[in-house]
């Protein structure tokens, strides 16, 4: 049995797509009397299936060697077109994580969703988004991997824009698709520069290709620029940061899954794209500045916001740039326990931030207030949630981060600083927040809102006690390190970091009189943090003007001088055909004429062109 699902262990991505199929004559209106709840259902038992596959094999996979499945889709002559999966601990445990926190965000949706007319669409594009996510985990193939990228581009359009008939919503579709057309462009001239290069489009043959292979530094920049645009799209990154935070205002259902798995999988391509990116030191480089400022600038940013999903996307975009900081420095073992950690943390997030929203019917931080006592289990997942979010010890996140900053204290100093900065911000906005919404005086919002069905506390719940548990898992993976082995100095720097920015965080109160301060010089850096430090208005004014100039400039052409050229030459041929109309008599004896005279001197230009005149003398 075991040896069985283990050869069939490729099919696992196909199990989403099956349920995403199996919704569609619910969400395609051709079965109406048993409401859209059935459509649910066959996505949930389909992701059922793929998670107890995918959890049998992550336990059989701790036996024996990883092996690797090679399907050829196209070969001729010297050109072999093949998709290769990778069966190893790292991708199969990547498939176990999304199955179980897609099972979670289903059966959550099931109450947040409960009401809305289209939930057999929302099932539909779920189970997509999960097939594209659990085939991006166990590909070997860097064309197979765009191309799950390209499914996972167009699910977030299809989700963002789910409640299409608000203009907001449409706008931050478009937006999300638009900026991750860009990286994606760009990672599409890297894999076709490699196609023509490598010779394979397979990791494996990437990487043997990369031990020997000589390039130019202009071509191996251009090279690793190319293939760090796609993955800085998808997660978020400066200067394609802007999509994710328009992004919240899609279901938030979709939202667990997206801030949580999708934007990993840009990360988990970058990891497997470490060692080419090796070739091309001012890659590396371009990949440490991205990470750190968007890690600094969107923990900043993240603290002046007002609405609760906008505060916590700005967060994952920070989390993503340490884990692009942690790739450019090397790290890519580091990169992949961090995105683990987060991952978690953030669905719990997430998951209760949706059960105040769906219970208080609104997302602004100044109307909330009191719910501790009113919604015990939402409470209890957002403090185990921030806490594994931030480095505090025993949880998860913790020995991400010390890990990571004891392997560099010595080497790279300032890496250690960012870590503490970034940790300590993250700290404040989630006090921040947790005081704003479950502490304090209850709003006319919260005076009346009761704990959620058992359809969302029940994922809130079991994911609560995941968190709580992800550092057995990572004794059990021997993750952790030795007592002896712990420099109790970066110990009790990372504490303290965490330490003072609840402290802090604890004190800030925000008043929805007060959410704009009266001290001019506070109120520009409220403004400056809250409005994302411009970016949007630099873009306005720069890219977006040079876009329209360009299309204005274009169209002109096209119209005075395409067209012009155009008509010109059908004004001619209209003139020369009335002209000619004039000189039609009907006598044949001119138009005979008429010829003989023009054969003539086209005889005569002839003859005087080849010089035949020169021997005729008079």
């Amino acid at each position: 049995m075991n040896e069985f699902l283990f050869s069939t262990s490729w099919c696992i991505p196909f199990y989403g797509l099956l349920g995403a199929l199996l919704t569609l004559p619910w969400a395609m209106g051709l079965v109406k009397r048993t409401g859209p709840r059935p459509a649910a259902y066959f996505n949930l038992l389909t992701t059922v299936v793929a998670f107890v596959h995918s959890l049998v094999l992550f336990v059989e996979i701790w036996n024996r060697e990883p092996d690797n499945f090679v399907f050829t889709w196209f070969k001729a002559v010297d050109f072999d077109l093949s998709f290769a999966l990778d069966i190893s601990p790292v991708s199969v445990g990547t498939i176990v994580m999304i199955g179980g926190v897609s099972l979670l965000a289903q059966t959550y949706a099931l109450g947040y969703m409960e009401k809305d007319w289209a939930l057999a669409r929302f099932f539909a594009l779920m189970g997509f988004f999960e097939a594209a996510l659990s085939g991006l985990a166990i590909s070997d193939s860097l064309f197979l991997s765009y191309a799950l990228l390209e499914m996972l581009t167009l699910s977030t359009y299809l989700l963002v824009g789910f409640w299409y008939a608000q203009p907001l919503v449409v706008t931050a579709a478009r937006d999300a698709f638009l900026t991750k057309r860009v990286g994606d462009l760009l990672l599409l001239m890297g894999v076709v520069t490699l196609s023509a290069m490598a010779g394979s489009l397979n990791f494996s043959d990437l990487y043997e290709w990369a031990q020997t292979a000589e390039l130019s530094p202009v071509t191996s920049t251009l090279l690793g620029l190319a293939l760090i645009a796609g993955p800085a799209g998808k997660c978020a990154q400066f200067p394609l940061h802007l999509w994710l935070d328009e992004a919240m205002e899609g279901p938030n259902p979709a939202s667990v899954m997206r801030n949580s798995m999708v934007v990993a999988g840009g990360a988990y391509i970058l990891y497997k794209l470490q060692p080419l990116l090796a070739l091309s030191p001012v890659a590396l480089n371009a990949l440490i500045i991205m990470g750190t400022v968007t890690a600094v600038g969107a923990s900043l940013v993240s603290i002046a916001q007002i609405d609760i999903k906008r505060s916590l996307s700005h967060s994952t975009s920070a989390y993503m740039g340490l884990a692009f900081l942690a790739v450019g420095m090397q790290q890519g073992g580091v990169a992949l326990m961090l995105l683990f950690t987060h991952a978690v943390a953030k669905a719990l997030l997430f998951m209760s931030s949706g059960s105040v929203i769906f219970t208080t019917s609104t997302q602004d931080l100044t109307e909330m207030g009191g719910l501790w006592s009113r919604m015990p289990a939402t409470t209890t997942a957002f403090v185990v949630g921030s806490a594994g979010m931030i480095t505090l010890l025993p949880l998860g996140s913790f020995w991400a981060m010390l890990g990571w900053a004891d392997g560099l204290a010595l080497v790279s100093p300032w890496v250690v600083g960012i870590l503490v900065l970034v940790n300590g911000l993250t700290a404040l906005n989630l006090t921040r927040v947790f005081r704003l919404v479950f502490w304090g005086e209850a709003q006319p919002k919260t005076r009346r809102t009761p704990e959620v069905a058992w359809q969302m506390a029940l994922p809130m719940v079991a994911l609560t006690i995941v968190t709580l548990l992800v550092p057995i898992m990572l004794q059990q993976w021997y993750l952790l390190p030795e007592l002896k082995s712990i420099n109790w100095y970066i110990v009790a720097i990372l504490l303290s970091s965490s330490l003072v920015g609840v402290a802090i965080g604890s004190s800030i109160y925000l008043h929805k009189a007060w959410s704009r301060s009266r001290i001019l010089a506070w109120r520009f850096v409220q403004d400056l943090l809250g409005y994302d430090f411009y970016i949007d208005r630099i873009y306005r004014v720069t890219v977006v003007s040079a876009v329209a100039l360009l299309s204005r400039f274009s169209a002109w052409s096209d119209r005075y001088l395409v067209d012009g050229f155009i008509n010109l030459v059908g004004f001619a041929a209209i003139f020369s055909g009335q002209s000619l109309k004039y000189s039609v008599s009907g006598r044949s004896q001119g138009y005979l004429l008429t010829i003989i005279i023009g054969v003539s001197f086209l005889g005569f230009l002839i003859s005087w062109s080849l010089g035949l005149l020169n021997s005729w003398h008079f």
